[in-house]
């Protein structure tokens, strides 16, 4: 029997291992950097709620020939003074041109504001025969609300992921690896986040897409690595947890590094893609995906895993002293 167990720990551990867990003051930076770089962002470009999230209104024009639609916010722009968003498209029911108006506001627009609106765009784009088409106000609170409950969708997952990981991985860490891993998500979130306001994206139904999606994302690469973490331990009982931490990921590092250029790169396929047909509508899903994705790889082998190592030697440390 132990003649095997030697095979198999000779097997599972590579010729060379990295120090993950000495990169304590790179995880350190990396969070600071990212903290910092929010706060410019949030400061200069300033932090923009989409319609459905902060309300506003909508309205359509049918038009003919080609329209400039940078032209057109900016005209839209002049009038209401605030962030305006222009898209085009073909109706369903006739298969006409049409170009979508959209601007937040606390107040709706009036029927004089809208008149006075119209007739600025119809002598602007003379050439294009504008005709309003459909006109709304956006209320707020249904988004809000929405936004409000997957939030606490999240906190609900982020609750049992820590459960799971504290049952399934009780025998070398337990819950202090659950929460170390949600640390990790967070992270991936922020990261997201981040992208979002550095792009000057607003904050719209994309960001919750792209929240939920590098959820899942980051806690299976993490659940992967506490799994090799767990099956070394019984490989190598006599090993200390950083010298298990930095084989498993070592050893995960391949499986990983292939698995995020096959996701990221499909995000930067998408990205070149929207950008080559101009619908960048998109761009505020794939970009912050695609950052984030980033960041669940090197959060599920770096931030997870090592700060959870701090935490149990430092827990370990405490005990030692105590008695």
């Amino acid at each position: 029997m132990s003649k095997k167990n030697t095979q198999k720990e000779s097997v599972s551990t590579p010729a060379k291992v990295y120090n993950f867990c000495s990169k304590k003051k790179l995880i350190l930076g990396v969070v600071i950097a990212v903290l910092l770089v929010f706060i410019g962002a949030a400061i200069i470009r300033g932090i923009h709620l989409a319609i459905e999230f902060k309300g506003g209104t909508l309205i359509t024009y049918t038009y003919q020939g080609d329209i400039n639609t940078n032209e057109v916010a900016d005209a839209v722009k002049d009038i209401v003074g605030s962030t305006v968003t222009v898209r085009t498209g073909e109706s369903l029911d006739s298969g006409g041109k049409q170009v979508t108006i959209s601007f937040t506001s606390d107040q709706g627009l009036t029927a004089d504001r809208q008149t006075e609106l119209t007739s600025a765009l119809r002598e602007k784009f003379a050439s294009n025969d504008l005709v309003i088409y459909d006109s709304n106000d956006v209320n707020p609170s249904s988004g809000r609300e929405f936004l409000l409950k997957c939030f606490i969708a999240v906190l609900f997952a982020a609750f049992i992921v820590i459960i799971y990981i504290a049952i399934r991985f009780r025998n070398i860490g337990g819950w202090s690896a659950g929460v170390c891993s949600i640390f990790a998500l967070c992270l991936d979130i922020f990261v997201a986040f981040t992208t979002t306001i550095v792009c000057g994206f607003s904050i719209d139904s994309n960001i919750v897409a792209v929240i939920l999606t590098i959820l899942g994302y980051s806690i299976n690469n993490t659940i992967v690595i506490y799994d090799r973490i767990r099956e070394n331990r019984n490989l190598m009982p006599k090993a200390s947890l950083n010298e298990l931490i930095n084989v498993s990921c070592t050893q995960s590092l391949t499986r990983s590094i292939r698995t995020s250029i096959t996701t990221i790169g499909t995000m930067l396929v998408i990205t070149i893609v929207v950008l080559a047909t101009g619908y960048k509508s998109l761009l505020s899903f794939s970009v912050p995906l695609m950052m984030g994705l980033i960041s669940g790889t090197f959060s599920s082998l770096f931030v997870a895993p090592v700060t959870w190592s701090w935490w149990k030697n430092k827990s370990d440390a405490k005990k030692k002293s105590s008695k």
